[in-house]
């Protein structure tokens, strides 16, 4: 993984002193709150409903072990002994004291970690997919590529407070697991017939009040320019960006208005001033990022007799194997296999992670693995490059402390965010109603047959849940003070991106989760072999699920 420089260190002591300062003048009165507010925001530093909210960046969803005992240590002496994992790869804190934001921002820095630019009118956390460097289908690895960009991105002068916050994701493989056709700039890595390397170039996707799939506006772009022609893109929506209106501010709003061929024109004109300018990449620079994620240690290891030894164990333990199926993936790398810790046993919030887990998952990868643990965009955490004969090992070790639930990708593997019970711009509650889904379908044999389904819950239109693209999806509404819930279905966040379609009438949380049941036996009366959810909502529609829901 990327290791810092003398440069980093020193950017970033100077930015955690200026801010201790700028927190001080607060404190004393001497900033008010709007003064505050944008540079707290910088810092990560959100005012939520009950008490202060710190997000803290995870660049791609890279993080060591050394780091995620650093993250345990500073939940128990600044929070409330927990942190919580997002949809962004990011990891937060939801209980700190204001008072306190300029200490937690030292400890991190202590091990080369930071909370710049998670939040505000910036560009934010570039992600990628979890198993970036390892999976089967890559194409190439992007984590060079988003370690560039949050090179360039970070203090950018010119894109410090742009109409909106901006999201970039890289997808380096077959599949999309980075979810980029949802992003304000997403970039997938091709590699020509003439094996020159590039990006195709997708703008104006997003969710939230006004849920957008992104567009291609440039088939192929050399990697050498990629700086040079996002430096383009951001200076045409920083220039013609609505600043008037926080719900149309955007990229996808400008997009849209202005036609993505026109958007594409705009910014080919400006990538005409910019082009081979100063910010061009190298072959030495691509190379010098390239080698910070060529580190690990493989051996040469019979795959074909580890996974004979695999499939005997699995024969003889049901709950193994089951964990096996659901939460293992193999590698590109004979022998290894990246292991995902499901962080949604039944009556915790998703996402939640206790000081004592972030320890154990730590130890576990230094155990079993060589040291690097992944955040993903479904709140759970994957460990890489753990040798196929220690997998059962593993999880044993992994059960002990809660993070073996062998559910990913299941319904019960739910995306949710905060709610009401933190949010102060949430409508409605949603964790009690994924509590109240994983307690009505904890029978593992049900949520196994019903296969790959992705159930995500928001609080309000903001969708931090990302309810837009579930293939089933929950959002909290409020009518006249009361909470209710409106169900959408045929979401899809991967290469056939897709946006759900309203069911029907909201509900009420009492029958939001018989709603839940009826759709689902719909599905189970209705699929053909092998079938799966999504693919049975797209054959036959919604009108048969709201029939059943509605009658």
């Amino acid at each position: 993984m990327y290791v810092y420089d003398s440069y980093d260190h020193q950017f970033i002591t100077e930015r955690i002193a200026q801010y201790r300062g700028q927190l001080g003048r607060y404190l004393l009165g001497e900033l008010s709150e709007e003064e505050f507010l944008p540079l707290r925001l910088q810092n990560g530093i959100y005012i939520q409903r009950l008490a202060p909210m710190m997000r803290i960046a995870i660049p791609y969803g890279q993080v060591s072990a050394k780091q995620l005992r650093a993250l345990a240590d500073i939940a128990r002496r600044f929070d409330k002994g927990y942190i919580h994992a997002t949809t962004r790869q990011n990891v937060q804190l939801n209980w700190p004291r204001l008072e306190d934001t300029a200490d937690i921002l030292a400890a991190l820095a202590a091990v080369e970690m930071h909370a710049i630019q998670t939040s505000g009118n910036c560009v934010r956390n570039t992600t990628t997919d979890q198993y970036a460097g390892v999976a089967m289908d890559e194409v190439e690895d992007p984590r060079p590529w988003c370690e560039i960009i949050r090179q360039w991105s970070t203090g950018h002068p010119e894109f410090m407070f742009l109409p909106r916050k901006f999201k970039i994701a890289v997808c380096g493989s077959e599949e999309d697991r980075a979810a980029f056709l949802f992003h304000d700039i997403g970039l997938q890595l091709v590699h020509r017939r003439d094996e020159v390397r590039g990006f195709k170039i997708f703008v104006g996707g997003g969710l939230g009040r006004t849920p957008m799939i992104g567009v291609c506006i440039r088939n192929f772009l050399p990697q050498q320019h990629l700086l040079t022609y996002l430096d383009a893109i951001l200076r045409v929506y920083n220039r013609y960006g609505n600043r008037q209106n926080r719900d149309k501010a955007r990229i996808k709003i400008l997009v849209k208005a202005w036609t993505p061929a026109v958007f594409a024109q705009r910014v080919e004109e400006e990538w005409a001033h910019l082009k081979n300018g100063s910010t061009t990449l190298t072959v030495e620079e691509i190379e010098r990022m390239m080698a910070f994620f060529n580190g690990s240690d493989y051996q040469i290891i019979d795959d074909v007799t580890e996974m004979e030894q695999l499939r005997e164990i699995a024969d003889g333990d049901r709950a193994f194997s089951r964990w096996l199926a659901r939460n293992v993936v193999h590698q590109k790398q004979p022998g290894y296999a990246a292991v995902a810790l499901s962080l949604k046993p039944a009556g915790v919030a998703p996402g939640d992670l206790t000081d004592v887990q972030l320890n154990a998952i730590a130890d576990l990868s230094d155990t079993f693995a060589q040291g690097e643990i992944r955040t993903t965009h479904n709140q759970n955490m994957v460990i890489v490059d753990v040798v196929k004969s220690k997998l059962y090992a593993f999880w044993q070790t992994a059960k002990r402390f809660g993070l073996a639930t062998p559910n990913i990708g299941t319904l019960t593997d739910i995306i949710c965010c905060p709610g009401r019970d933190y949010c102060s711009l949430a409508n409605a509650k949603s964790i009690p109603i994924a509590e109240d889904i994983q307690r009505r379908f904890d029978d593992l044999d049900y949520v196994h047959d019903l296969g790959d389904l992705e159930l995500n819950i928001s609080r309000c239109m903001n969708a931090c849940g990302h309810h837009h693209v579930g293939h089933i999806g929950i959002l909290g509404v409020d009518k006249k003070g009361l909470e209710w819930y409106q169900i959408q279905l045929g979401g899809s966040a991967n290469k056939s991106a897709a946006l759900a379609k309203v069911l029907g009438p909201s509900l009420s949380r009492n029958d939001v989760i018989d709603a839940i049941e009826n759709i689902l036996n719909v599905y189970v009366e209705r699929r053909h072999e092998h079938e799966s959810f999504l693919s049975t909502v797209q054959r036959i529609g919604i009108d048969t699920f709201k029939q059943r829901v509605y009658g």
